[in-house]
């Protein structure tokens, strides 16, 4: 009899004890054992590299394991990237896309494998693949950099303007929105319009290679900061930075350096940080169980020039 009370009690003590490891090994909050894949478009440029590694930053901080994906500005890259991660069984991607068209379809092929992606800086032409995009008001915030571009021209002057790459709707917002205010200035004259595909090197060799047909410009609009610190290299070569006013976008941290030094006019504060940390953590609502997701979420951006420099921080703020 006491031995069976011995073997009856002991019984109980070990379900007790598995209970509790069952217990402990569970997925408590959602995050345990499972991991987000962060696809970068290119980490050839710092501002890049910020998003990316905010974005890990912050999905681990979750409780995430991260990895890192450098898709180098090529759509197949960013396609090999996709059928890596929905293979090894990410659980949510946080994604920068090289190409507004051309990664529809790597974004549509983890939707149907159920690999939620979240959208960061860039967008894709499809309001139905991505689970939301978290994207800079780029249209916006170029209108307020045309308005102040008008007031430091005294609406009169010739201009270049540096696009970024054809395929990505960032190039086409800021353009757009830009042209909607300088546009409306006829002595205001565009002499030479080509991309240098938001890289600084490329800037460099196009601007290099306008000003031999238009050596007396005004200025210089690029669509980044990359390009516009690429501008300048060339601006210095030809020694014209007395005379050439340059115009960026994105707030990276050599661009604030040279309009605290007087070097370049003035760009448009979007804080990659920012971008990071709402991706990740709607990610991580999406992996607890909610679905209802706004499709977009615009951030909103800001003019910084060598007046309101002392306002603002490299990459802007994370919240």
């Amino acid at each position: 009899m006491l031995q069976s009370y011995y073997t009856d009690g002991l019984k109980v003590l070990l379900s007790f004890f598995l209970f509790i490891a069952i217990c402990s090994c569970s997925n408590t909050n959602g995050s345990e054992n499972k991991r987000i894949a962060v696809v970068i478009s290119t980490l050839n440029n710092p501002w890049f590299v910020v998003l990316g590694e905010s974005a890990a930053e912050r999905a681990q901080e979750l409780g995430y394991e991260t990895t890192i994906f450098d898709s180098q500005n090529n759509t197949s890259k960013e396609a090999e990237h996709f059928e890596n991660l929905i293979a090894a069984g990410y659980s949510a991607v946080l994604f920068n896309p090289t190409d507004s068209e051309g990664s529809v379809s790597n974004v549509k092929r983890a939707k149907a494998a159920g690999v939620p992606v979240f959208c960061m800086d860039r967008e894709v032409n499809s309001l139905d693949a991505a689970t939301s995009q978290i994207i800079s008001d780029s249209f916006s915030g170029c209108v307020a950099l045309g308005e102040y571009f008008v007031r430091q021209l005294n609406k009169k002057g010739k201009y270049v303007e540096l696009l970024g790459l054809v395929g990505d709707n960032n190039t086409w917002n800021r353009s757009k929105g830009f042209h909607s205010v300088v546009d409306h200035f006829p002595d205001l004259k565009m002499v030479a319009q080509q991309s240098a595909d938001f890289d600084r090197s490329k800037a460099m060799e196009v601007l290099e290679s306008v000003m031999q047909s238009h050596p007396d410009i005004d200025a210089v609009f690029c669509g980044n900061d990359a390009m516009a610190m690429g501008a300048y290299q060339a601006l210095v070569a030809a020694g014209k930075t007395e005379n050439v006013m340059v115009f960026g976008f994105d707030g990276a941290d050599d661009v604030m350096n040279a309009i605290s030094n007087k070097k370049i006019k003035a760009t448009v504060m979007q804080s990659p940080k920012h971008m990071a940390k709402v991706a990740a953590e709607l990610a991580d609502l999406y992996i607890k169980g909610k679905r209802d997701f706004i499709p977009k979420t615009p951030i909103a951006v800001e003019v910084v020039t060598q007046e309101n420099i002392h306002d603002f921080v490299a990459y802007g703020q994370d919240n």
